[in-house]
């Protein structure tokens, strides 16, 4: 095997995709849906993304619990 045939299987999917092409393209796509999820999560406290939240739950009881005190 000749070394432009290895590179020529190592750029093209079997089915002709150019794999660099489609990761460039990704690359300018913009966010994700999850980056976006997790924006959102991070920025509006948006129902139903818990799962991407940094916020510690048991801080913010505690704080909560000494502001009533």
């Amino acid at each position: 095997m000749r070394e432009n045939d290895k590179q020529t299987e190592d750029t093209f999917t079997v089915a002709g995709t150019n794999i660099d092409a489609v990761k460039r393209q990704n690359e300018r796509s913009g966010m994700s849906y999850k980056e976006v999820q997790e924006l959102l999560a991070r920025t509006t406290g948006g129902r139903g993304t818990a799962i991407y939240s940094d916020t510690n739950i048991e801080k913010v009881k505690e704080q909560n619990q000494q502001s009533t005190d």
